[in-house]
């Protein structure tokens, strides 16, 4: 009697199934596991930006910001009144501006600040323009030599809330005790819109320093 020939397509076929739910199952795991840091880091981007520490430092030093021809843009004015109000409480001595230009521009983001804080009143020789960096990285690292070298360690950093984790967390790479007390007015807390997009910008670009200790600086839109 005749009989089919015996293949091992039946084989073949379990073997490629059994290879393409481990594919789905790893795919799966890498997603689970990919969205749970995202989440915890933008949980943990969130509660920093809720926390405003007052105690004394060496320094108060505030994250740059655009600025027009030397008038400082909203978001950089509410950073720089945040920086008066901590000096006028006492928390600091000194107040540091930092940032430095664009092609094109006449001041930097450190002279702005610097011009600005003078009108309201500070003494120059209470501040300190470092007129470098034209990211968050340069501009901690930048902070961080102009002060060791002063003998000065401690700084409360001024930005928006939700720049406040990212910044602590370069500064004390840095070598810097620092804790964050950030600005509560200006358009980075205005709507629920721009907190969302505060959050997330920093969330992603935390965990890019994390991965690379690079900064990436998305573009900022409520910046104007």
């Amino acid at each position: 009697m005749w009989t089919p020939a015996q293949t091992d397509d039946a084989p073949s076929r379990g073997c490629a199934g059994g290879t393409l739910r481990w594919t789905v199952r790893v795919l799966l795991g890498a997603l689970l596991i990919g969205g749970l840091v995202v989440g915890g880091t933008a949980v943990r981007v969130w509660q920093v930006a809720r926390v405003s520490d007052y105690s004394p430092a060496d320094a108060i030093v505030v994250l740059g910001a655009a600025q027009y021809d030397g008038t400082p843009s909203s978001v950089f004015e509410a950073r720089l009144d945040q920086a008066y109000n901590l000096y006028k409480r006492g928390v600091a001595p000194l107040i540091v501006t930092v940032g430095g230009k664009q092609v094109g521009d006449n001041y930097t983001e450190a002279a702005s600040g610097r011009n600005y804080l003078k009108s309201r009143g500070v003494d120059g020789d209470r501040i300190l323009a470092v007129e470098t960096g034209s990211d968050t990285l340069q501009s901690v690292e930048a902070v961080s030599k102009a002060l060791l070298a002063r003998g000065k360690s401690s700084v409360v950093l001024v930005s928006d809330p939700w720049h406040s984790l990212r910044t602590r967390t370069m500064a004390r790479d840095a070598g810097l005790d620092a804790w964050t007390a950030p600005t509560r007015t200006g358009p980075a807390v205005y709507t629920r819109e721009s907190q969302a997009h505060g959050i997330t910008r920093e969330t992603f670009a935390l965990l890019w320093y994390q991965l690379t200790h690079f900064s990436a600086d998305f573009k900022y839109t409520a910046d104007q």
